[in-house]
């Protein structure tokens, strides 16, 4: 079986690029090598959705935004609907709305975190600064549904050709804890940032990931890059193998996930909430 691992940025501009990891899933193995790396623009990553499946991809950036502002703002209640309601918005009509939703709310309940994200200890999806996650929603969820595919609870697409949101940090820190293992600003990249890259990779592939379902085989060197885009993209391709194996349960979803905001594939995320 493929397997996809994308590391997503809503800005690919400059040295900073969409990852794409190509891994393959055979008996509980999944194999990663540094020769399928790809370094996308916007189109690329569009073409990389529409190629001929059978393939599950996990994307790291929130595919929804909270019932709490879909709600209260006024969007439409269905998730394809908000998507394309933002969309015609337009970038700068999107960016707007969500700062002038943010401008008027009280203090600490200017930016909602979906079930999901409070879960996985994940950023609202409607943030623009920073790590500005809202701005990847935005240029990440109207291509999936150009492209057709299908998303586990949310779209109904091309039934061979499935895509997951991946959360990477959910799957470090399980390993790490809160350890800083990466940063885009080279004035802040440290060779103990690499070590504890070393690390995580050296741990993720000389045990099983039981909990996962899968065994990875990986190049050490998907640890080198100190933007910790390749890494992310293997956790991601991580998180898409166990959706993968847990196909005939949903794709590892909660049973209660919220259709209107979407879910993040790792069994934490799966796990009971009560």
């Amino acid at each position: 079986m493929k397997v996809l691992g994308i590391d997503f940025t809503s800005a690919p501009v400059g040295n900073k690029h969409i990852t794409c990891l190509r891994c393959t899933l055979e008996d509980g193995v999944l194999s990663a090598s540094a020769r399928d790396l790809l370094e996308l623009r916007i189109k690329g990553f569009e073409d990389i959705l529409k190629e001929k499946g059978p393939w599950i991809v996990g994307i790291d950036f929130p595919f929804g935004q909270s019932r709490t502002f879909i709600q209260n703002i006024g969007w439409p209640a269905t998730w394809a609907g908000y998507v394309e309601h933002a969309r015609r918005l337009g970038k700068v009509g999107f960016y707007d709305a969500l700062t002038a939703y943010r401008n008027t709310r009280p203090d600490g309940s200017k930016e909602h975190q979906r079930a999901t994200d409070k879960v996985a200890r994940s950023l609202s999806p409607q943030k623009l600064h920073g790590i500005p996650v809202g701005k990847m929603f935005f240029e990440g969820a109207p291509r999936l549904i150009d492209a057709g595919v299908t998303i586990p609870g949310l779209q109904a697409g091309d039934p061979d050709r499935v895509v997951v949101e991946a959360y990477p940090a959910v799957l470090a820190r399980k390993f790490i804890g809160k350890a800083s293992y990466k940063t885009d600003d080279k004035r802040k990249q440290t060779e103990g940032q690499l070590a504890i890259r070393r690390a995580l990779l050296r741990q993720i592939v000389d045990a099983p990931l039981t909990e996962y379902g899968v065994r990875v085989v990986a190049d050490h060197s998907l640890a080198d890059d100190p933007s910790g885009d390749h890494l992310d993209a293997l956790l991601c391709a991580i998180q898409a193998a166990w959706s993968w194996t847990q196909r005939k349960r949903g794709y590892g979803k909660a049973d209660d996930f919220d259709r209107l905001e979407g879910w993040i594939a790792d069994p934490t995320c799966a796990a009971p909430r009560h």
